[in-house]
């Protein structure tokens, strides 16, 4: 029996309305894609898709499909038969028979794999590496990926009837920043986690200028990056006093520190990143890709007026254009764009009020 997965946290509509759907499509025999940014909970929402459905008692298996190269894959999804008296291995396939298996980052699975892939979906038959004989196999498949499956189709690099397979069912799974009710109630429960973790024997909350902070930022990271941060400000507050007597963001440990890079110590890099390339992923022998933008619309930054000739409009006009490139780079985070320019967080955002870009 797979183990019991924990209990989403969320009260926010979008989240609430995905919970819903999770729950009609778990009864179904049929593979379900999830579809979200890294670090929105995907691997979350699967098992509570095989928890749901008629096969919860039986196995549920997780393969990252990114962190295997080709030939390794496909051995640990089909196993290997061997001719040379080696014992032959069987794949997750053969062991999530009755079950169900959740293929992360199903678009690193190469062309090759992806034929392969198409039959255990389809008819629940695959050859293992090295054998010629069918396995026949009964698994429910769910799949996940952080990009927008449909475009790589397009670019040629899914192909289009797996594609079809696996979307029977895709549920996207909406950033944090489109959860702002779920931010707080998932900053406690971090905080209260490791709290009892650490062996306080309470968890004192946030202060009103942590929480504010907490809801001010767009959450590149999503729940992971949240979780990052409040673990971390909160055993940074336990060393600081272990009886945890003060909020997180006040007391001996002082306020929210949201880059542990941050010092005035810190080693800098002066390369700029092109900001074409910024989102994009290197595969060792694949071609540059375009790199994916961001759906969601960040805050709009006119142009600077080239027609400028005073020397201080033209600074002016300079600055807003670093502030421009670095909070698009930055996915509108300010205190990655801040580093990025060799500021302090609290520097960036007094030459954001300096451009009227911030009250």
């Amino acid at each position: 029996m797979a183990a019991l997965p924990p209990q989403p946290i969320g009260q926010s509509q979008a989240y609430l309305a995905i919970l819903d759907r999770v729950s009609d499509s778990a009864v179904l025999e049929r593979p379900v894609l999830l579809v979200g940014e890294r670090g929105t909970g995907k691997e979350l929402i699967a098992k509570r898709l095989h928890f749901l459905s008629p096969r919860w008692e039986k196995i549920f298996i997780t393969v990252n499909c990114a962190a295997y190269t080709d030939e390794r894959l496909d051995e640990e999804l089909f196993g290997e038969s061997f001719l040379d008296g080696r014992e032959d291995t069987n794949g997750k396939f053969y062991h999530a028979d009755e079950g169900t298996i959740f293929l992360d980052n199903i678009d690193a699975v190469s062309p090759r794999l992806q034929e392969k892939l198409m039959g255990a979906v389809e008819y629940g038959r695959y050859e293992a590496s090295g054998e010629h004989a069918e396995q026949e196999v009964d698994v429910r498949v769910i799949t996940a990926s952080a990009i927008d499956l449909p475009s790589a189709v397009a670019r040629g690099e899914f192909r289009a009837d797996l594609l079809a397979r696996l979307a029977f069912e895709v549920l996207t799974l909406p950033p944090l920043r489109a959860r702002r009710d779920d931010i707080l109630p998932l900053a406690d429960h971090f905080g209260k986690k490791i709290a009892a973790e650490l062996g306080a024997e309470s968890f004192p909350g946030f202060t009103a200028e942590a929480s504010e902070a907490l809801l001010a930022l767009d959450w590149p990271g999503n729940v992971r990056e949240l979780k990052s941060i409040v673990e971390r400000n909160t055993a940074r507050a336990w060393l600081a006093d272990e009886t945890l007597s003060n909020p997180i963001g006040a007391g001996p440990a002082g306020p929210l520190e949201f880059d542990p890079f941050d010092s005035p110590h810190r080693l800098k890099d002066k390369r700029p990143l092109p900001l074409a390339h910024a989102f994009e992923t290197k595969e060792i022998g694949a071609p540059p890709r375009e790199a994916p933008m961001p759906s969601y619309a960040l805050p709009a930054y006119p142009e600077p007026d080239p027609t400028l000739d005073g020397f201080q409009d033209r600074v002016m006009a300079f600055e807003r254009k670093l502030i421009d490139e670095a909070m698009r780079i930055s996915v509108n985070h300010q205190g990655k764009a801040a580093d990025r320019l060799g500021l302090t967080y609290h520097q960036f955002r007094g030459l954001m009020r300096k451009h009227g870009l911030k009250k």
